[in-house]
């Protein structure tokens, strides 16, 4: 390792180049905080050049690596590898130019999700992909867990604004995937890179495609008396024919939460939210909302709000984004699962999850996108009580195969990472796995980038296990 250190340090000033103790403390961990583990050293690349070095020097030296963003993710997927580095992809944060007539923008992974809109809303335009952490998160870590957000029911996940990569493979090679025209041609490797979670190598300038921004809104508030009611109101609009921007619902935990972060004037009498956003050209949002209206009302619903102005909208949102991190309010530690379900099958889901959480003895608040069903329960526990992080872990796994029994999916938009390893051989095939590990190796034979995430091994955490992790007996991960 000292080999490989010296030349690192040849790379990179040492105030771009972080090896002690204390500089390295902010980058243990990523969203999913329960796992820990310390690299041992962090790089600042400032261009191209520097990761393609960078790269080279770990392949030579079978170094393993983790490219990280802001760190946002809720699945353990840019946790640092022992005996690794992690690349600061930070500081790569331009945009390198917009067209407006194509309506396209070309950007470094380090761009924060919300300054893309801002950077092109003087033409009239936006990125759709709006996840809760939109203002923090990177477009390389949306990229490489295909993130979705609150408008994906209608305007699909990063996956379908994603028109080019240029990436560099673990090797450093340089390579081009697709391109800058809307037509796909041949292969579909910018589908293959986007949610491969960062085993492919790093993103080094991405073509998004950017989309007009709606004529009009109409933001619908629905309250009812319980969460398999707020469920089933989602089916029932669905089967109305309409196609909301946006669906979401929240439960009495969540709402609490958020009202006491941002005071988004939600009903406080409500047992859960629902809320429904139409978008588009004037009249059609019209025509659709005269329909919902009508959908609604063979709904449980006891209370409907409609936004009266764009402040009233925002607000509403602003109280669904902020209820992730405002539920640290209510408890010293959570858990946030990210599980799939059908549509037709949320009431079911939610009145299971419910009986779950009691026989648990643990509280979960729930929130949201109801729209395309997937879910995000967040286990509330305090991580000082003996076996509550074992509890918590074995509640959501029981919510993950509840998912998968309910015919659904282990995972939405927060990926894989290293919480659900374990969890891919109960929903893909042996030859199914087989495959992704074999593409893994033809394009990183040495499993240097990203090593330990997502293809499940022996060593495959699972969130069921009690007592010591498997990665924490093996040294991998820690607890600190």
């Amino acid at each position: 390792m000292k080999p490989f250190l010296e030349k690192l340090r040849r790379l990179f000033p040492v105030d771009r180049l972080y090896e002690d103790d204390a500089r390295l403390t902010p980058y243990v961990s990523d969203g999913l905080t329960v796992f820990r583990e310390k690299p041992i050293a962090v790089v600042m690349p400032l261009d191209n050049e520097e990761i393609v070095a960078t790269l080279k020097l770990c392949h030579e030296y079978s170094v393993p690596f983790v490219a990280r963003g802001s760190g946002t993710s809720l699945s353990g997927g840019s946790l640092p590898i022992s005996e690794g580095i992690v690349i600061s992809l930070n500081r790569l944060n331009r945009i390198l130019s917009i067209d407006p007539d194509n309506r396209t923008t070309l950007v470094q992974p380090g761009v924060i999700n919300a300054h893309v809109s801002a950077a092109v809303a003087q033409y009239g335009l936006y990125f759709a992909p709006d996840p809760s952490s939109q203002t923090v998160c990177t477009i390389g870590g949306n990229l490489a867990f295909n993130s979705g957000g609150a408008h994906c029911l209608k305007y699909g996940m990063t996956s379908n604004h994603i028109l080019g990569i240029k990436v560099a493979l673990p090797d450093g090679e340089i390579v081009q995937l697709g391109n800058d025209s809307l037509e796909n041609v041949g292969p579909d490797f910018v589908g293959l890179f986007v949610g491969s979670e960062g085993l492919f190598g790093i993103a080094l300038e991405i073509q998004l495609r950017l989309l007009a921004m709606p004529e009009s809104y109409r933001t619908v508030l629905a309250s009812y008396d319980s969460l398999e009611a707020a469920g089933d109101a989602v089916a029932t609009v669905v089967a109305s024919g309409i196609l909301p921007g946006a669906m979401e619902i929240m439960d009495k935990l969540a709402i609490e939460a958020a009202e006491a972060a941002v005071n988004a004037g939600y009903p406080q009498d409500a047992e859960a939210l629902l809320i429904i956003e139409l978008d588009g050209e004037a009249a059609a949002v019209e025509a659709e909302f005269t329909a919902l209206n009508e959908a609604i009302k063979q709904t449980q619903a006891k209370e409907i709000r409609i936004a009266k102005d764009n402040a009233e909208r925002l607000l509403i949102w602003k109280g669904r984004k902020s209820a992730f991190s405002a539920v640290g309010r209510l408890s010293p530690d959570y858990l946030v699962q990210d599980g799939v379900v059908p549509r037709s099958k949320l009431g079911e889901a939610l009145k299971e999850i419910a009986r779950l959480s009691s026989d648990a003895g643990l509280r979960v608040a729930n929130v949201f996108h109801a729209g395309d069903g997937n879910l995000h329960p967040l286990i509330l526990f305090d991580g000082k009580e003996q076996g509550a992080l074992e509890r918590a872990e074995a509640l959501a796994g029981k919510i993950l195969r509840l998912c998968l029994k309910l015919g659904g999916s282990i995972t939405g938009e927060h990926g894989v990472g290293v919480e659900k390893k374990a969890f891919m051989s109960e929903m893909f095939s042996e030859a199914d796995l087989d495959a992704f590990k074999r593409i893994r190796q033809a394009i990183d034979p040495r499993e240097i980038s990203n090593r330990g995430k997502m293809l499940p091994d022996k060593e495959a955490p699972a969130l069921s296990h009690s007592g010591q992790h498997p990665l924490e007996k093996a040294g991998i991960i820690s607890r600190m």
